[in-house]
């Protein structure tokens, strides 16, 4: 497969608490990425709102439908493009708890997969005394998804699941070619993890992984480490955006993929 259908995006931002601000920014993006001829686009974690204190986000809560599934429909349909939705605040069976859901929309704006984040980032980062307890107000996923697009087999991971190569081997059990990373790595962890922990599930499973984060400052004084990239399955990054806004838009070799897993079989190999 060659053009446009082949082409994957990862999208960087440094979402705000304002909502109308975020979806306009990621509409341009969008946009900047399908003339760049994207046929699938990724959005970071959070990419419609970081708001001042975490239980903000419940205020966004949607049902089976709701103005930024609304969004994400649109973007799609409108570009004729595959849209990875970041992340998006979904009911969850706790009540004062929502599900950080990330939603794939096909070509023509029809929701084909959800994924709800799994692992949940409850840490104290001493450095920088930052401390983090997503399980306040997310209800973990439970279910591992993948989906068959144009590009191949999409794994859906989100931020902190990159720390858990159960997952991504499960994902690559379920026949994933590619990895999707929404995320939001702060500052300091990122420096420290985000492109070893990125490029080691490529290598592990000798799969594609475009990782889309947030990068820059936000309103709420922390800030995320960015770099998003797109890495082949050698672990190679092909390419990145340091900091701030933007994208990056890669065709994807899936030749190169099958002669890496047919010739350097190590996914075969495995014994435990």
């Amino acid at each position: 497969m060659s053009g446009k259908k082949n082409k994957v995006a990862a999208i960087q931002m440094a979402s705000s608490p304002n909502v109308s601000a975020n979806l306009l920014e990621a509409e341009r993006l969008i946009g900047e990425a399908a003339e760049s001829g994207a046929g699938l686009v990724v959005l970071p974690e959070n990419f419609a709102f970081k708001g001042e204190h975490d239980r903000d986000m419940l205020t966004l809560c949607e049902d089976d439908d709701g103005p930024l599934q609304g969004f994400l429909s649109q973007m799609a349909q409108r570009y004729g493009i595959w849209v990875v939705g970041g992340t998006i605040p979904m009911r969850a069976s706790q009540g004062g708890k929502v599900r950080a859901a990330c939603l794939i929309m096909d070509s023509n704006g029809n929701q084909v997969a959800r994924y709800d984040k799994i692992h949940l980032f409850d840490v104290h980062i001493v450095e920088t005394d930052e401390r983090y307890v997503e399980s306040n107000t997310i209800e973990p996923g439970e279910e591992v998804v993948t989906v068959d697009t144009p590009f191949g087999i999409l794994g859906v991971a989100v931020c902190y699941d990159l720390r858990f190569p159960e997952l991504f081997r499960q994902l690559m059990e379920k026949g994933a070619e590619i990895f999707v990373v929404p995320a939001s790595f702060t500052a300091m962890t990122g420096k420290a993890h985000w492109e070893t922990l990125v490029r080691a599930r490529a290598i592990e499973n000798l799969a594609f992984i475009a990782a889309a984060a947030q990068g820059g400052y936000h309103l709420n004084g922390r800030e995320t480490h960015g770099h998003s990239m797109i890495v082949d399955p050698w672990g190679t990054v092909l390419t990145q955006v340091p900091r701030g806004t933007g994208f990056v838009c890669v065709e994807l070799d899936q030749e190169y993929q099958k002669t890496i897993r047919r010739t350097f079989p190590t996914i075969d190999h495995l014994r435990l």
